[in-house]
């Protein structure tokens, strides 16, 4: 492969609603639910993430490992060489985002430069944190979530997206040399082993989807620290990947067979019945569930983030 410079200036030209439209499916359609400013905000911050996440999939390893050294080099000086990093940077400015969930999630997505073989419950929990928890983190701030005693509920929601992204995605990840269903569910076969063994693939499949419904039921009850407009269009986006891990459980987990997805139709169907839920539950704040953080606990106290993480204090 090609060492050539496939990197931020390659990637960053196109609009945040295009990267939207075009790559978010589920949050552009939920996405249309919001008013002008918010709908911008989130597809900058989309844009922003799908960027990064770009540099680690479309890149050699070794040249994306220079770019998320030098974004993150840059979030660090807050002073941009790039369009995203710039935007992003007035982004964070405006909306008072918390920047080590920026640096969490490089954190995450440099996971994925090495061959990835997770061996715990606990390790995919975390991973999860860094790549979809730090976005539900960075969301919520965007959305209006003021309240510190947000961010859990924000970080679970966003957690069990990408439990259920994992569970869709099992082929495709194999095939990019990356198990991120712990070596314990599926006997410490390879990715390229799962092919021929799909039994434990698939029964690993529907413990994953199961286990993410924890997460969504923390996460989705926590809209109500948004406001009414943008806790509707987030209730939208998880119940509609949330119904993508159902429908995988309904074929019996197997993630081998076709990609998931839910149709038009049924995305149709789900805007309704978030509405009235969301509705009914905003007369009362959640308490949040700490044991569904206690995979996050042995992350790094850097500027004291698992306090943070568990109890949303500055």
């Amino acid at each position: 492969m090609s060492l050539s410079l496939h990197g931020p200036e390659a990637l960053d030209g196109e609009s945040p609603a295009r990267v939207l439209k075009r790559h978010g499916r589920s949050f552009h359609f939920a996405g249309q639910l919001l008013a002008g400013q918010d709908l911008q905000r989130s597809a900058r911050l989309y844009a922003f993430c799908r960027w990064l996440d770009d540099l680690v999939d479309e890149g050699h390893p070794l040249v994306a490992r220079h770019h998320l050294a030098r974004v993150r080099s840059e979030l660090q000086r807050g002073q941009a060489t790039s369009h995203r990093v710039a935007d992003f940077l007035d982004l964070a400015q405006t909306c008072k985002l918390p920047m080590y969930a920026a640096f969490d999630l490089i954190d995450g997505l440099e996971e994925d430069l090495d061959p990835v073989r997770l061996e715990s419950w606990d390790q995919l929990v975390r991973y999860a944190y860094r790549v979809a928890g730090t976005v539900g983190l960075m969301m919520s701030q965007v959305l209006g979530a003021t309240d510190p005693n947000a961010r859990p509920f924000a970080i679970d929601l966003g957690i069990a997206m990408q439990l259920t992204n994992i569970a869709r995605d099992v082929g495709e990840d194999a095939a990019a040399n990356r198990r991120y269903l712990p070596g314990g569910w599926v006997g410490d076969l390879e990715p390229a082993e799962f092919g021929g063994h799909p039994e434990p693939v698939q029964a690993a499949c529907r413990r994953l989807v199961q286990r993410a419904e924890a997460y969504y039921d923390s996460g989705l009850s926590g809209l109500s620290h948004l406001p009414p407009r943008p806790a509707l269009a987030i209730g939208v986006a998880g119940r509609i990947y949330r119904q993508i891990g159902r429908r995988l459980l309904a074929r019996g987990g197997d993630p081998l067979a076709e990609r998931t997805i839910v149709p038009t139709w049924q995305k149709c169907l789900l805007t309704p019945s978030s509405l009235a839920r969301d509705l009914v539950g905003r007369s009362r704040l959640p308490v949040h569930e700490e044991r569904l953080h206690e995979p996050l606990e042995c992350l790094e106290a850097r500027n004291g983030v698992s306090s943070r993480l568990r109890r949303g204090h500055e």
